[in-house]
């Protein structure tokens, strides 16, 4: 068994530097090359992709830009890599891969992973009453997708037969470094604790260079924005690892730094379910062990439960979006004039040819604060707008008529208006539908050239609920207090769950974490953000990195697949909620770790 093994994140959606891949290849020293390429929308894409093409239904750009120029390379380093980049059909994206490689001539091992896909198990599904795993819904009649998240285990299988590339469809993000480490370290289905371990890595490397000071709060200390390092982490038999980055690249690696994206998309974090444990992170530690350099250790395991999520998408209706910048005196009011008269005008043509009225509409005036800080926006006379505007509608062709009748207010609006960047074209609407299925149901099979092994899940053992965690006690109080943005004492990084937005709150040292849990309650985030979020609001205590971890239920008008906000994925939810003001002990101001604003 090795000491320990060196694993890159090459990226975060399909769509993210292609020159990742050449950067860890080139300028570090890995074993393994892992990159995550799809969200929720992109799998809607590529099942539409695949209808039209049988061949297709992958991320091309894996094959054609990011493994081509460096594919001999990483054989000569024997650096071996697993992407998720299958998509909806893995064996396509394998084929792609098999003629580069001829084209090179150099031989290359291909594993695939199978089973994800049940779209071909629609009808079975339907007929047993599978409904909604939020909100109890029956599964819709025009299903585009249906893929449920494996694990790290038949991708390990793979590694097993001695393959030098794997590519899966849909699986959870972190099995894609977690099964390098079952297949190197020997890790078993019932070393949770390790395997808790393993999925930390793997989520923490999946989103690229957000672990190495992208999206950071404090964006200010974060140098060489032009290249920033794409993170590696060194892994160790008993499931403590090192997060780093290749030398002379730009970004940050801290604890906070790191914090933020332990905590990012995650619900509960002591019970954080993937498809080969139960992952409890709330007793993690962060160490800074040198020049961005962060040592992880402490993550905790449980079994899992014996289903597998399953993601499928669903068409509904068309939308569009158009924008116009508005310049002047009294710009946002004139955007606000327009916006409205813009769908009253398409309201009546509209109806005038039976084709009903929009399902829903969005009108923000960029540049105003408005779109997302809302009551809390800071008023001030501003000369400079853009107007967004974005609808919803059963029918694409009800959207040409929104398409055509924007340019005409050029010469029949308001003074001042610009920017119109030609007619918006309508897009289909993909909403999430996610429910769950029994892991026995699904067959999963590893396959490398001709050889094919199924990969049956576990028997599971008996799910349960994470034990309570000890807090810090409630700041004593009596002491001078002065009025502060929340951000003087904390980080924070939001993004999305299908329709709830995700906001993990970080202490920026333990002195603070008291007050931090004193005033970010539920009632005051849910408050702070009542013009946004619809729902319910969750709070988890996470103390082993003095953080609070948040879920905002209905926060995100649909969802990122349908919603008609600028910010469909709640990425401005922890900067809104880090101007929230908060009183903490004057004495703070002098604090080391407080953060003037």
């Amino acid at each position: 068994m090795k000491q320990s093994i060196r694993i890159g994140g090459a990226g975060g959606f399909w769509g993210d530097n292609v020159a990742a891949l050449e950067q860890l290849v080139t300028r570090a020293d890995v074993d393994y090359i892992i990159s995550d390429y799809l969200a929720e929308l992109t799998l809607a894409i590529l099942a539409k992709q695949k209808d039209r093409d049988p061949s297709a239904g992958y991320a091309t750009d894996f094959v054609a830009l990011s493994l081509r120029p460096v594919l001999q390379e990483v054989l000569r380093r024997k650096i071996r890599i697993v992407v998720n980049a299958g998509g909806m059909n893995p064996a396509g994206c394998a084929a792609a891969l098999r003629e580069l490689a001829a084209k090179l001539d150099v031989p290359v091992k291909i594993g695939v992973v199978e089973g994800d896909d049940l779209m071909p198990r629609i009808a079975t599904l339907r007929a047993a009453g599978t409904v909604e795993m939020f909100t109890g819904q029956p599964l819709p009649e025009q299903v585009t997708s249906m893929n449920a998240y494996l694990g790290a285990f038949p991708i390990a299988a793979a590694l097993d037969m001695g393959a030098d590339v794997v590519i899966t469809g849909r699986c959870a993000d972190s099995a894609l470094a977690l099964a390098p480490l079952i297949h190197e370290f020997g890790w078993t289905p019932t070393d949770y604790d390790r395997l808790a371990a393993g999925s930390l890595v793997g989520h923490i490397l999946e989103c690229g260079t957000q672990t190495t000071g992208g999206l950071y709060t404090d964006w200010e200390d974060v140098p060489g924005r032009e290249e920033v390092g794409f993170p590696i982490a060194e892994c160790r038999p008993d499931g403590s690892f090192v997060l780093t980055k290749p030398a002379g690249t730009g970004g940050l690696i801290t604890p906070l730094v790191v914090a933020e994206q332990m905590l990012y998309e995650v619900g509960d974090p002591g019970n954080y379910l993937l498809p080969d444990v139960t992952a409890d992170l709330r007793s993690v530690r962060l160490e800074q062990t040198g020049p961005d350099s962060v040592r992880l250790t402490g993550v905790r395991g449980r079994p899992p439960t014996d289903t597998y999520k399953v993601s499928a998408t669903y068409l509904d209706g068309f939308r569009a979006t158009a924008t116009l910048t508005m310049v002047g005196r009294g710009a946002a009011d004139k955007a606000r004039l327009i916006g409205e008269a813009f769908l009253n005008r398409t309201r009546a043509l509209m109806r005038a040819k039976d084709l009903g009225d929009y399902s829903e509409t969005c009108i923000e005036v960029l540049g105003t604060e408005s779109a997302t800080f809302g009551p809390h926006a800071r008023q001030h006379l501003t000369r400079e707008v853009v107007l967004r505007i974005a609808v919803r509608h059963p029918l694409e062709k009800a959207l040409q008529i929104f398409a055509r009748e924007l340019a005409p207010f050029g010469t029949s609006g308001t003074p001042g208006t610009t920017g119109f960047g030609g007619r918006p074209k309508p897009t289909p609407v993909y909403r999430l539908f996610s429910f769950l299925v029994p892991k026995a149901q699904v067959e999963v099979a590893a396959a490398v050239g001709q050889e094919r092994v199924g990969v049956g899940a576990p028997p599971a053992a008996a799910w349960v609920q994470a034990p309570p965690v000890e807090v810090p006690a409630p700041p004593r109080g009596g002491e001078p207090l002065a009025t502060v943005p929340l951000r003087s004492i904390a980080v924070a990084r939001s993004g999305d769950k299908a329709d709830i937005s995700h906001l993990a709150l970080i202490a920026r040292c333990a002195e603070f974490h008291p007050v931090l849990r004193a005033v970010a309650t539920t009632e005051a985030i849910r408050g702070y953000l009542s013009h946004l979020v619809q729902g319910r609001v969750e709070r988890y205590d996470v103390p082993g990195i003095h953080a609070v971890n948040f879920m905002l239920h209905e926060g995100l008008g649909g969802g990122g697949t349908a919603s008609l906000r600028s910010d469909s994925l709640g990425k401005a939810f922890a900067e809104i909620v880090l101007d929230h003001e908060v009183e903490v002990p004057r004495a703070w101001l002098d604090h080391p770790r407080f953060r003037s604003a």
